[in-house]
């Protein structure tokens, strides 16, 4: 098994044995290109709805079996569903021409998708110690900035990574995410922060981040799964930061929600994490806006992943609308 963060770290191939798309939906109980339409499936839930975070699918990606462009027509034919969350990493390049991203406008418009969210990693470090740097990464987040705006997305998600002490990275992410911020205000385009390792999946610290920054266009993304914050640290003493708790201290932040899941037990359910509790929290924060399905699992295809979490979500709504409507 290996996270998003490690996986650029170390890699841009992709896994070898990726197998077919279409043939695993397929039997899985979807359709492909080649018969009469899309999957029938629905197209919200009461409460909340679902995106599809690009990372879900990036041994397809990494392996040539998906491009970019074919991300939103797959989500939506192979899934039933209708928003996408693109990572960086995915059109880097492509993204320089001058007709990619209306492009990729063109075929999302043609499907009913919706762009939701840019993931932006390798930009550099908005806490960077040194000020030059620090202001180099705010300037690299420019661009997607704009797409994303070009998109229709609401937000681009960055990461809070620095170094130094507690108080000393608090202030350095603070810094370059106040600056991102007002830049991408004017654009109408939020600047939201994941849970993404270091002391960024410590809750409590990325809080305090926030309430720093204290600007109504900058807010959390938090994610069921990134809190390994490393060494002998949070509640548990044993390198993880609560779950539960790491949520509950985000949520009031949030304005995107990272549904990441990895292993699933006969049943259906999420082996590590209780969704139907996560799920009351954030509920319970008031939060109505879309899950983004990131499937980071290595038992199960990337697919079949994808639509355990997808019904996995879809059971706990059904189940919980009672209580909250």
């Amino acid at each position: 098994m290996i996270n998003r963060r490690d996986f650029l770290k170390t890699t841009g191939m992709a896994s070898a044995g990726v197998l077919s798309l279409s043939a695993l939906a397929l039997a899985l109980g979807g359709q492909d290109e080649s018969t009469s339409g899309p999957t029938s499936m629905p197209t919200a839930t009461p409460l909340l709805k679902i995106s599809l975070a690009q990372w879900s699918l990036h041994n397809a990606l990494y392996g040539g079996e998906l491009t970019n462009l074919d991300f939103p027509v797959v989500t939506k034919r192979d899934f039933g569903i209708d928003a996408v969350e693109y990572v960086n990493s995915f059109m880097r390049e492509e993204s320089r021409k001058d007709t990619y991203v209306q492009e990729l406008k063109k075929v999302c418009r043609e499907e009913g998708v919706q762009s939701v969210l840019i993931m932006c990693d390798g930009e550099g470090r908005l806490g960077d110690p040194d000020k030059v740097a620090r202001s180099l990464a705010v300037t690299n987040h420019h661009r997607w900035i704009e797409i994303a705006k070009e998109l229709g997305c609401h937000s681009i998600r960055v990461n809070a990574a620095s170094e130094g002490d507690w108080d000393t990275q608090r202030d350095l992410a603070a810094d370059g995410l106040s600056q991102l911020t007002e830049y991408g205000a004017k654009a109408k385009i939020n600047v939201i922060v994941e849970n993404h390792g270091g002391l960024s999946s410590n809750g409590a610290w990325l809080s305090e981040v926030m309430r720093k920054v204290h600007q109504p266009m900058c807010g959390t993304l938090p994610d069921f799964g990134n809190f390994f914050v490393g060494g002998d640290a949070g509640p548990k003493r044993d390198g993880w930061y609560d779950i539960y708790r790491g949520v509950k201290e985000l949520m009031p932040f949030a304005k995107a929600v990272s549904a990441k899941s990895h292993n699933f037990d006969e049943s259906g359910n999420e082996t590590a994490k209780d969704y139907m509790r996560i799920l009351r929290i954030v509920l319970d924060a008031g939060y109505r806006g879309r899950l983004g399905i990131e499937y980071e699992g290595g038992e199960r295809p990337e697919p079949e992943g994808i639509q355990l979490t997808k019904a996995l979500i879809e059971r706990c709504i059904t189940a919980l609308t009672p209580e909250y409507t």
